[in-house]
């Protein structure tokens, strides 16, 4: 078999036993990247270079190629949020889940494709273009980390980073048939993650399979005082939580998530994967989350409210584009300032920064950002009652599989309802992940989403995990 095309233990495994090398397997994969992104253009920023590995550090080595969503800082390589108002961006210092990776001997394959500064749910608001789902390329990858969803999914990376938002990780993870994982807000550092809305923005893996998962969390994950929000809190051995028993495990099966819409064959998944486990001991509930109506409401008045605070910042004068009108209009600065936000924001940046901004002015922010943070803990006190009686919940990923590029592009509320079951998420800081359970009779991906209490991705694990060694949709390969 192709080392491009091994997980991440498998390769872990051939390197202790010295069936490989780290070289061979970076090699694999750069040219597995050199013949196909073409078609599939998850990459915008190829680096063809390993990370520099600190020469005291004594920390196993584990050179495994990964791909960087490319909101993620690594120091004097250009980072843009795929717009163009960053163009020549070089963040002068590492994020914290880069130096982690460093650490542990990781070698960088470059940036990946994503909805422009994540506002997205299809990688079509790129100003490199759009990234080609590796199961149908007339599909979108779903976004806002569709480059790395992508690139994982046709082994152009053994594993990626990407950042999860409102299901940033988890819907590109559905649509491209690999596993996806936004852990606990808290849980891993956001120092350097280029800020789309900073009560919500989670990094996260996307591998090929759970044990990949659980590894790269161990790398990322834990305290990091550079982080306000990250918190001082043991990390576990998540690889201890991969064991194939679910007996007696309770989870609950909320019905404001099969919504209206659903495509039959995702309702389908749904039960045979429920039954998969009802086989392995276990119990599910029917449970209620009354205000999960509110929650695309609630997340998209916060998310743009929040982004409109963060991309204040990018007005041409520290870092980035800087236009000048020709001819001059009037006053150089505030026409310097209109010429490069309106030349450097694309559509749907422009639309989230005038949505936030209208919700944050006078007049309006009680009517509006306040009660959807009311909202927002309504949500929240739901999930709360769940977990008295349930270990973990059981969604649909999304209510569709994989769109066709073009398709919703023009109907942002259709586009925007992609994400609705997996922000509650985001919007109580719950882990989730994200796992194939299917396909569609178009041979698109379908995927299963478990959702449990804040800091216990150890339970995610576990019945995912459980649920992967009972079934084969992950060992699927696409054909390249």
């Amino acid at each position: 078999m192709n080392l491009y095309a091994l997980t991440a233990h498998e390769i872990l495994s051939k390197l202790k036993s010295k069936e490989t090398t780290g070289e061979e397997v970076y090699h694999s994969v750069l040219d597995r990247i050199k013949n196909i992104d073409g078609n599939i253009h998850a990459f915008v920023r190829p680096h063809n270079q390993k990370a520099a590995i600190p020469p005291i550090t004594p920390v196993p080595m584990k050179p495994i190629p990964i791909a960087i969503k490319d909101n993620i800082c690594i120091a004097d390589q250009e980072t843009t949020c795929c717009s163009r108002i960053l163009a020549g961006f070089k963040p002068p210092y590492n994020a914290t889940v880069i130096e982690k990776l460093i650490q542990s001997g990781a070698s960088f394959l470059g940036n990946t494709n994503m909805d422009e500064f994540a506002f997205g749910s299809s990688t079509e608001n790129s100003c490199f273009g759009p990234t080609r789902n590796p199961w149908d390329t007339e599909c979108v990858p779903g976004g806002s980390s569709g480059g790395s969803a992508a690139a994982v999914a046709a082994d152009e990376a053994i594993w990626a980073l990407g950042s999860d938002t409102g299901g940033s990780i988890r819907q590109p993870a559905s649509f491209c048939g690999v596993v996806g994982l936004k852990p606990t807000y808290g849980r891993v550092s956001r120092y350097g993650l280029i800020a789309f809305a900073s009560s919500l923005d989670q990094i996260g893996p996307i591998t090929k399979d759970v044990t990949d998962s659980a590894l790269l969390l161990n790398i990322i994950a834990g305290y990091d005082p550079k982080d306000s929000t990250c918190v001082d809190q043991p990390v576990p051995d998540y690889t201890q939580s991969l064991i194939n028993d679910v007996q007696d495990i309770k989870i609950g099966i909320p019905k404001e998530f099969f919504v209206e819409g659903m495509h039959q064959e995702v309702k389908e998944a749904m039960t045979a994967s429920m039954e998969i486990l009802k086989k392995q001991g276990v119990k599910f509930l029917d449970v209620s989350l009354p205000h999960t109506e509110f929650a695309v409401a609630t997340y998209y008045i916060i998310a743009t409210a929040e982004a409109s605070s963060n991309l204040a910042r990018y007005d041409g004068v520290q870092y980035g584009l800087r236009c000048q009108p020709q001819p001059p209009r009037g006053t150089p600065l505030v026409d310097m300032y209109e010429e490069t936000r309106d030349r450097g924001f694309g559509p749907e940046a422009k639309r989230r920064i005038m949505l936030g901004t209208y919700s944050l002015s006078a007049g309006y922010y009680d009517a509006y950002y306040l009660r959807a943070q009311k909202v927002r803990t309504l949500i929240k006190n739901d999930f709360d009652s769940v977990w008295k009686e349930c270990d973990a919940i059981l969604t649909p990923t999304s209510p569709t599989t994989a769109f066709k590029i073009g398709e919703r592009i023009n109907d942002p509320l259709a586009m925007y309802l992609s994400d609705i079951c997996t922000i509650s998420a985001n919007l109580s800081g719950l882990p989730a992940i994200s796992l194939p359970c299917g396909f569609s009779r178009n041979g698109l991906p379908i995927g299963l989403q478990l959702m449990a209490k804040p800091f216990n991705e150890e339970m995610l694990f576990r019945v995912a995990y459980a649920y992967e060694q009972n079934t084969e949709w992950h060992k699927r390969k696409i054909s390249l």
